[in-house]
């Protein structure tokens, strides 16, 4: 698995500058330095929401996005000591630790090298060390020489603007899942084509895009399932940065306060409306 090199000063130079969220040339390399940049700002600060959910965004809009993906994933977290865990994308390892808590031996991959370092100290203080190996890299040059009964990625894929290197990660996860395995995908998946939201990291591609690209791979998808169903945030986010700084908050504050009932009660039944997809796959026979 190939690393691209980064050096402290290439992140020294922009440690205070804001990331990017305009148009810009994305290339893996600048993925990586967003993504290093992100995770020193905000990777040991308390649970680290800030660096893996919506960057930067107030805790309480987090929590939200960290409540309505917990019960999403809930089912797909009901691990065993039998199973072999990849999680793509770790992070700080908010998913990986609770399956091996459950006793699954995970590996957790992520493209910033603080993040893998976070994820480590975290598993050491809770006593997981044993059962949790991190590595830095690019889930498009993946070649761990094992495969994995699940493998579990949550909001990597829409961050990996170029199609074509979007379809090698995806290459790449299929020849890591077992014969028997699931991969289960959280990702920005709207039902149509929407690019309102996009922005220099970010890119909503919709289900059925997902969907054939897996299965060119040779990956069916077995299940999927809601997340986030109600509108409004997909609206407002688009314009939360062009407001002042109390205005953009009192305003998001009042969108989540009015999404968070509908979302979590009824975000898994929704899949249609959802701006988010829990997609489960497996190969096709």
């Amino acid at each position: 698995m190939q690393k691209i090199p980064i050096s402290t000063a290439d992140l020294d130079e922009t440690a205070d500058a804001p990331l990017p969220d305009t148009a810009l040339e994305w290339s893996p390399l600048g993925a990586r330095r967003y993504w290093e940049q992100r995770a020193r700002l905000f990777g040991s600060q308390g649970d680290g929401l800030a660096a893996v959910c919506s960057y930067g965004m107030p805790r309480f809009y987090n929590a939200y996005i960290q409540m309505t993906q917990s019960l999403a994933l809930r089912p797909y977290l009901q691990v065993t000591p039998a199973d072999t865990v990849l999680d793509v994308g770790c992070g700080i390892g908010r998913w990986s630790l609770p399956m091996a808590e459950r006793g699954a031996r995970v590996t957790g991959v992520d493209l910033s090298a603080y993040m893998v370092d976070q994820a480590r100290r975290r598993s050491q203080a809770q006593g997981l060390a044993e059962r949790c190996l991190f590595l830095e890299g690019d889930v498009a040059e993946l070649a761990l020489e094992q495969q994995f009964s699940r493998i579990l990625m949550v909001t990597v894929l829409q961050h990996i603007l170029d199609d074509q290197r979007c379809q090698q990660a995806i290459e790449r996860l299929a020849a890591h899942l077992a014969p028997t395995g699931s991969l289960v995908v959280l990702e920005a998946a709207p039902a149509r084509p929407l690019s309102h939201c996009d922005s220099a990291v970010f890119r909503a591609r919709s289900e059925g895009q997902y969907r054939e690209w897996f299965a060119q791979s040779g990956l069916g998808c077995v299940q999927a399932t809601g997340v986030d169903p109600m509108p409004l945030k997909i609206g407002y986010l688009p314009v939360y940065k062009r407001l002042p700084r109390p205005l953009a908050v009192a305003g998001l504050a009042a969108v989540t306060a009015l999404s968070a009932p509908v979302d979590l009660v009824t975000g898994r039944k929704w899949r249609r409306l959802s701006w988010h997809k829990v997609m489960v796959f497996r190969h096709q026979r």
